[in-house]
């Protein structure tokens, strides 16, 4: 205790001699002493002119000194009032300044209809607010019920939804009236011609089989057809039955609650934006009699029941998916009925060659019966999942049902919402043993019950789903009737027009329309996929994988790795929505360990940690799966590159030593340039959706290019020409195409045109922009030499694939026809060597969808040809490329575009 005294004793006297004003007293006091002992020494005069001093430096008293001193004093008083008042001044204008508001930045919108194709719909229907809004973990924020509802709705203090949040919401949430209409189906006109017609084609089958000639009358027709038709109307039941859906409000209810139980256990979370949710409460509120027709992309089997869960839960009403009849399995496949599932076959004709006019009549007048009943639709636009991580091409028979209840006034209209899904990491496992060639092992109870008890076990990352813009699908057809892209096809565009498709779900010819038509459907489903492709959030997983493999397929240290994922980000900012935030490194650190080891490893050299992808072949498969999501978003910059590549490789080697210096710079011409790059893309048509149906290929291209020199990656100088020089060359190009069939009019009104359009009615001799593409150069930076490297590997894959195929057409020289699937494996085969001989480094090139779009383009081209033979599919060469010659020059057309 007397520690404690003498301690704050000493606090005390230190405070008291360190006080500023005694400090100030204390000074003043021995100044006085001094000057009352010493007042008789001489100072310099330090005052200045106009002092008591002497001239001469004279004596300085002690008057004198304390004067100085209390002047000091007032000035150092003063310099702390103005201080003071300076304080008070800025506190006062803060105080009365507004304070200004900072606001987020605006976040991009992903998804928005097209503005050339909807104009009506185009115009965002999200605020600014909205815009700054991000996106939602669906499983932690409930609508109806918790803290959350009770804080804005205030239900009470008695309110259980805030103890069962779950319950409350599943048992709170909207209730719709969901009519069955399958009893309006086989009594309807177009089911009963079907019928009609399946009778007349068995009497005749009948005939044939008997050996009897038409009009023999010993065959008694009307008995049999009584008896067809009894045969075909209860297979129609049959049929029927197991299609319908039977949704129903209480097994959806019972679903959510279900799904918000089991979905954290191997899910972090289900990503969604609400402002998008509210944008499809607008639209339906601006169209409350016209169905919702979703068309998502599909990636896993729990895509089917997701869109609904959402929809569910925000008082939308949840639509009738369309399902694969793979799924009508005991117990799922009930759940899956009363959830909305109707179940429809693969393969829809049973013999190749031979319609199923009953199945077929009725698939589409079950649609239609439910389109003008009030339900909303949702089917996959691709057919089937994605085996490869990137879109597919589309199948567009079920749209087309769709498009014809339009047509002939079933419905007045359909909003249609393109759905982007992505997961960070895949529920339903892989597809490597599909790619590698092997057959699809079929679902059933056992697999079913089996992945689902490995799921719960194991964990998945964050679930995304996005939902586009809707767009009136009459605007649209309206659209696309007026676009001149849409009908107006430049040759190289006829080259690469899409053949529609023959194999969907529901066939090209359930509705009879005209090429047209077909065409006009085609574009519409191509349009949705290339939406929703560009609207698809890209997740952690998919930034790794895509770096590692294009990039780092070595490895690379963490350090790297997270400069490189800062340029990736910074490339996809305001163009790809990303589906993760955060600091590179702990995105990487996340995503590596989300994959796991099988895909990625992690060692420590050098004290640093060290990131290296799988290359063994089932492992690199399944991570390209992961990579391929951003391959659609560098298509066709990979494509401008490896073309500007192959070219300079050719200027090389046409160049010789005695006419150009190694020193001199090589280049290539524009024109050229994109010649190629449209050969390229035809080669790929199959492969990526590389624009919009409404725009045209080579100014996509164009823009692509011209991308690439802003970005520095390729230049393009601008040469400045006289008006006389442009001119010159641009009449120099009209006689090389017209031939040199030009009259001297057609000269006078091209140059008094050409006059008008450069020179404006002004001066001449002003400079001007060469117009030529054989002028214009493409350099290529040295700076950004990695950068190409990076972008030519992105398609890299694909052309060893084709490649591959190309090589193993040989088999089918001398009129050897093959089975399709026999030929597949051959190529699988071929490729696997070459990979293992080090001759392809690419094994995720092992891909059999791709050796399959190899095969549509070379039947397309008319190198082989497919025909079927009781259901078989064979391939064989088509007369002339049946010859060696032939086949050489083949595979030269298609190496030429596999970078070195």
């Amino acid at each position: 205790m007397l520690g404690i005294f003498e301690v704050l004793l000493f606090l005390c006297i230190i405070g008291y001699f360190f006080n500023k004003e005694r400090a100030i007293d204390m000074v003043d006091i021995i100044s006085n002493r001094v000057q009352e002992a010493y007042g008789s020494f001489r100072l310099p005069s330090v005052f200045g002119p106009g002092t008591d001093a002497q001239p001469n430096g004279g004596f300085s008293t002690y008057s004198m000194l304390k004067r100085f001193g209390e002047a000091g004093r007032r000035q150092r008083q003063l310099n702390v009032d103005n201080d003071r008042m300076v304080r008070q001044q800025s506190l006062f204008h803060i105080k009365e300044t507004p304070i200004p508001q900072v606001q987020p930045e605006l976040k991009p919108i992903p998804g928005l209809a097209c503005p050339h194709c909807s104009p009506a719909e185009s115009r965002p229907q999200l605020s600014a607010d909205d815009r700054r809004r991000s996106a939602i973990d669906i499983l932690r924020v409930t609508t109806h019920a918790g803290e959350q509802y009770a804080r804005v709705h205030n239900p009470g203090k008695f309110d259980w939804g805030v103890w069962c949040p779950h319950l409350a919401q599943a048992t709170r949430v909207r209730r719709f009236s969901y009519p069955q209409v399958a009893g309006a189906v086989l009594p309807d006109e177009r089911v009963q011609e079907a019928l009609d017609t399946a009778v007349k084609e068995s009497i005749n089958d009948k005939r044939a089989e008997l050996g009897l000639a038409e009009n023999d009358e010993s065959f008694d027709e009307d008995r049999y057809y009584s008896e067809m038709l009894r045969s075909h109307e209860r297979r129609a039941g049959k049929i029927l039955i197991g299609m319908r859906s039977k949704i129903s409000n209480l097994v959806l209810r019972i679903t959510s609650w279900v799904l918000y139980k089991l979905l954290p256990c191997f899910m972090s979370g289900v990503a969604a934006h609400p402002a998008q949710v509210d944008m499809i409460k607008r639209a339906i509120e601006k169209h409350p009699d016209v169905p919702l027709i979703f068309l998502p992309l599909h990636r896993s089997h729990l895509d089917y029941i997701m869109v609904s869960f959402i929809l569910l839960n925000n008082d939308i009403k949840c639509p009738l998916v369309a399902g694969g009849d793979n799924l009508r399995i005991p117990v799922f496949g009930s759940i899956l009925r009363y959830d909305g599932a109707f179940f429809i076959k693969r393969k829809i004709d049973p013999l190749t060659g031979k319609k199923d006019h009953v199945y077929r009549a009725i698939l589409h007048t079950y649609l239609q019966k439910c389109l003008t009943a009030g339900h909303n639709v949702e089917f996959f636009i691709e057919g089937g999942r994605t085996r490869t991580g990137k879109p597919c091409m589309p199948k567009s028979g079920i749209l087309s049902v769709i498009v014809d209840a339009f047509n002939d006034k079933s419905i007045a209209d359909a909003l249609i919402v393109p759905v982007s899904i992505n997961y960070e990491k895949l529920v339903d496992g892989n597809f490597v043993r599909e790619q590698l060639g092997q057959k699809k092992i079929p679902e059933s109870f056992a697999s079913a019950a089996s992945a689902i008890m490995k799921v719960l076990k194991a964990r998945y990352g964050l679930m995304r789903i996005d939902f586009n813009e809707p767009f009136s699908l009459s605007e649209l057809i309206k659209s696309l009737r007026k676009s001149d892209t849409a009908h107006n096809y430049t040759p190289e565009m006829r080259r690469l027009q899409h053949k529609p498709s023959s194999s969907s779900l529901f066939g090209t010819d359930v509705v009879q329309e005209e090429q047209d038509q077909r065409q006009l459907i085609d574009n519409i489903a191509r349009h949705v996929v290339y939406d929703s492709a560009r609207a698809t959030s890209v997740m952690t997983t998919n930034a790794l994988a895509f770096l590692l493999l294009n990039r780092f397929r070595d490895g690379a240290p963490l350090s790297i790795l997270v400069e490189a994922l800062d340029e990736l980000r910074a490339v996809l900012n305001g163009v790809r929505d990303l589906g993760f935030t955060g600091s590179s490194e702990d995105v990487i650190r996340y995503a590596a360990d989300l994959l796991g080891p099988g895909l990625v490893t992690k060692e420590s050299r050098n004290g640093q940690l060290f990131v290296k992808p799988v290359v063994m072949i089932p492992n690199v498969i399944e991570l390209s799966y992961y990579s391929n999501c951003l391959i659609p978003h560098f298509a066709l910059e990979s494509i401008v590159v490896t073309c500007a590549g192959l070219l300079k490789r050719e200027a090389e080697r046409n160049s010789s030593t005695d006419r150009h210096d190694h020193a001199d710079e090589v280049t290539v011409g524009r024109r050229a340039l994109l010649a190629a790059c449209m050969e390229f893309a035809e080669l790929l048509m199959y492969e990526f959706i590389l624009c919009k149906p409404c725009q045209k290929l080579e100014t996509v291209l164009e823009n692509t290019l011209q991308e690439l020199c802003l970005r520095e990656i390729l230049s393009q100088p601008e040469q400045e020409l006289t008006e006389d020089q442009v001119m010159a060359r641009k009449l120099a190009h009209n006689l090389e195409c017209d031939g040199l069939d030009v009259d001297d009019d057609e000269l006078d009104d091209y140059f008094d045109d050409q006059h008008n359009s450069t020179n404006g009615g002004g001066g001449g001799g002003r400079p001007y922009r060469a117009v030529d593409d054989d002028v214009t150069r493409i350099h290529f930076p040295a700076e950004t030499h990695c950068n190409r490297l990076v972008l030519e590997s992105v398609l890299a894959p694909f052309t060893n694939t084709y490649s591959a195929v190309a090589s193993s057409l040989h088999q089918l020289l001398d009129g050897n026809a093959m089975v399709e699937s026999e030929f597949i494996r051959l190529c699988i085969k071929e490729i696997s060597t070459r990979v293992e001989l080090g001759d392809c480094k690419y094994g995720e090139s092992i891909s059999t969808d791709t050796v399959r779009n190899c095969l549509k383009v070379f039947e397309k081209r008319s190198y082989i040809e497919t025909t079927n033979n009781s259901g078989v599919r064979l391939v064989s060469l088509q007369p002339p490329f049946d010859t060696m010659a032939e086949l050489q020059t083949i595979v030269q057309q298609v190496h030429t575009f596999v970078p070195v």
